[in-house]
């Protein structure tokens, strides 16, 4: 059986409010043709499918026209979890059409799947957290958890529990007694697969996930996850990682969301397996579409040239530039002209301009706008003006209280 591991797609997510939908689009056309070149029987979409509970229309425009190309007239079984950005009840909505397309979708751990046919396929067994199916004449056992929130493990964790070690020891024990009741549904003569969204003590965060812990309690360790399992694949960690000493696997998020996670590879993850045998795991690397990039000029001049030498060039830019004193609004504007996907603008102040704005934070409205008038007018304001405006600062502050 041939499986393609994914997750963390994220669609409808923005860049500091620009969208990624175009990109998006592409990915999804990539990893279709992935699936097709490589003759795969099942993916795994491991959580994390949106970006927020309620996605915009485009986005699950998206997701419904990738799934039913992915699932080729439902020769190809589909099995997507929730993750901790997704509506488990909006993402499972769909289950009775997707069924007929080989779709299975799971929202939370305590979801029972109806078994039957699925697209050309067969769901044989099922229960709150497992599923068999049949597909491509072999059996696979699949633990499905979704993301585990508090309220879905038992209501109310912390009962009586106060410190910070004491909530991590509770979580990672629930988490582990889940999978210690799941893991008898395993057998010899089926491939043990094991699917869920959290994250792992020891995992690195990329910067981009929207955090599911609450003071450490959320983090399980990986011990927790179930030793028979031939391949367990995560998902809300947007760094492809290896979890250690477990056969766990993190795909990560298909495109760089941040600029924290434009030094690793993006990929999603092929994974050859039968009953009773080792995994044969290929990393499959994907293109980016449109890189962020962060450019550090030592001035306006050169930061101008720059976007002139990236004329009609894609990418996403994080602009730094060394200045003596704030950058004007001309130049700002000449800069977004040449370049119109420059998502930040940061001036960084030399040394002296530093100690120049840390002294003037200490200082009273009025006091700044004396300095501020002398060093136009070369004279002290009178009293008389400097009254009137701070008259009208009051009256504005008070109208906006």
């Amino acid at each position: 059986m041939k499986i393609l591991h994914t997750s963390d797609w994220h669609l409808g997510k923005t860049l500091d409010g620009y969208s990624r939908m175009d990109e998006q689009e592409k990915f999804l056309d990539d990893f279709i043709e992935i699936a097709d070149k490589n003759d795969v029987n099942l993916i795994i979409i491991a959580g994390d499918v949106y970006d927020t509970s309620n996605p915009p229309a485009r986005a699950e425009k998206m997701f419904y026209d990738a799934l039913k190309r992915l699932s080729t007239n439902g020769e190809r079984m589909i099995i997507i979890i929730a993750g901790n950005h997704d509506s488990p009840e909006r993402l499972v909505s769909a289950g009775p059409l997707a069924m007929e397309h080989g779709i299975v979708m799971v929202g939370t751990p305590k979801t029972v799947v109806p078994a039957g046919k699925y697209g050309q396929n067969r769901v044989i067994t099922s229960g709150e957290g497992f599923i068999e199916v049949e597909l491509n004449n072999e059996k696979a056992v699949i633990l499905t958890v979704p993301y585990p929130s508090e309220k879905r493990l038992n209501e109310v964790l912390y009962d009586d529990i106060e410190s910070e070690q004491e909530q991590l020891a509770s979580y990672t024990k629930r988490i582990k007694a889940l999978f210690d009741k799941l893991e008898p549904k395993f057998r010899a003569d089926t491939i043990n697969i094991a699917i869920s969204h959290i994250f792992t003590l020891g995992s690195e965060e990329s910067g981009s996930e929207r955090s599911i812990q609450l003071g450490g309690s959320f983090v399980v360790e990986g011990n927790c996850l179930p030793q028979k399992a031939q391949y367990i694949a995560l998902g809300h960690l947007h760094k492809p990682q290896v979890v250690a000493n477990t056969k766990a696997r993190y795909s990560g998020s298909p495109i760089h969301y941040n600029k924290k996670e434009i030094n690793f590879e993006k990929k999603c993850i092929l994974i050859d397996v039968h009953a009773g045998t080792e995994c044969i795991i290929t990393d499959i690397a994907l293109e980016v579409y449109k890189p962020i990039e962060i450019w550090k000029c030592a001035n306006i001049e050169e930061a101008l040239a720059k976007c002139e030498e990236n004329l009609g060039r894609e990418c996403w830019v994080y602009l730094e530039i060394e200045t003596d004193s704030y950058i004007l609004e001309k130049d700002i504007k000449a800069l977004r002209h040449l370049k119109p996907d420059i998502v930040e603008i940061k001036a960084n102040f030399k040394q002296n301009q530093k100690e120049e704005i840390i002294s003037l934070q200490d200082k009273s409205f009025e006091e700044l706008f004396i300095e501020f008038y002398k060093s136009r007018r070369s004279v002290q304001p009178t009293k008389e003006l400097t009254e009137l405006l701070l008259s009208i600062v009051e009256e504005e502050e008070y109208e906006a209280n």
